[in-house]
């Protein structure tokens, strides 16, 4: 079985990040920046901690906080809760272990 892209076989990782991209409704845009995010982070945790001290400020936040806030922003604009911060910071912690 391989992705979209027919570049590689899927990888267990793989078929999780697309069931929870998939079941949020996120535009593909979305699923293709948290698809290219993940395989990023695929890099081994040590070294991958030294590249993040390292990195310019936008990269850094790119690999850590933007995968789960556009998932979340965009549930959050579909839902329109009335309380949108703690519907967002409740997203974000409950969602977290989905993009470590």
């Amino acid at each position: 079985m391989a992705d979209e892209t027919g570049s590689r076989p899927m990888s267990a990782t793989d078929v999780t990040t697309n069931d929870v991209v998939e079941s949020q409704d996120v535009p593909e845009n979305i699923q293709k920046i948290i698809t290219s995010e993940k395989e990023a982070a695929e890099v081994p945790t040590k070294k991958s901690k030294v590249d993040l001290q390292s990195l310019p400020t936008r990269a850094y936040l790119d690999q850590t906080v933007v995968p789960i806030l556009l998932t979340g922003m965009s549930v959050l604009a579909r839902e329109r809760p009335p309380n949108p911060v703690e519907f967002l910071a409740a997203y974000l912690l409950k969602n977290k272990d989905q993009f470590d």
